[in-house]
């Protein structure tokens, strides 16, 4: 295994530590909010530094392989949906959101096993890259928020505006998949499939 997907698999190796850290504060309050802030942030900074760098490092030194196309979104649909997980539970994310966006998550996960069936792949477009960066800011936005409320400085402020942000990731996350099965159908990729 190469080093991108040696970076990948230590993102999905960190998603249930992250997961399991995240409601360490709810099981035992006595852990210091300082000590689980910064284990929080650094475990979510090691998760996005690993993204960052698996798929520079891949195309920079030529090491893309089929199992990293294939794991490497699969890594950031594993994560996202953790986050938000998180996030539902502690109240941040509301549910409406988050629902849309685990429906287009399991649904383009589909189209993709479905096109790599055919050998085919389609590219991201300009809202696909918006939700990534929606996604970005409501998972940094969620831990802020999640540190504000272990620490007892939450504002009722913040949750208007974790609305507005993870609603934009939902609308930015649907069209981008709605784009995504328009220009599948225009170019007739699925057209010759059996039924």
């Amino acid at each position: 295994m190469n080093l991108p997907n040696k970076l990948t698999v230590t993102r999905l190796v960190l998603t249930p530590v992250f997961f399991a850290w995240y409601f360490v504060k709810d099981l035992v309050p006595s852990v210091p909010s300082v000590v689980y802030s910064v284990v929080l942030v650094l475990i979510y900074g090691i998760m996005e530094l690993t993204d960052l760098l698996d798929g520079k490092i891949a195309r920079k030194h030529n090491l893309v392989t089929d199992l990293g196309k294939v794991m490497d979104p699969f890594a950031d649909v594993m994560i996202h949906l953790t986050f938000f997980t998180c996030f539902l539970y502690s109240g941040i994310a509301p549910v409406w959101a988050f629902v849309l966006i685990l429906w287009r998550e399991f649904s383009q996960s589909f189209m993709r096993m479905l096109l790599m069936g055919k050998g085919k792949s389609m590219a991201a477009n300009i809202f696909g890259k918006a939700k990534t960066c929606f996604y970005a800011f409501c998972s940094i936005y969620g831990i802020y928020f999640r540190i504000m409320m272990v620490t007892e400085n939450s504002q009722p402020w913040m949750s208007t505006v974790s609305i507005v942000l993870f609603g934009l990731a939902a609308f930015a996350s649907v069209v981008s998949f709605l784009i995504y099965i328009n220009n599948v159908i225009k170019q007739g990729t699925l057209k010759g499939m059996t039924r």
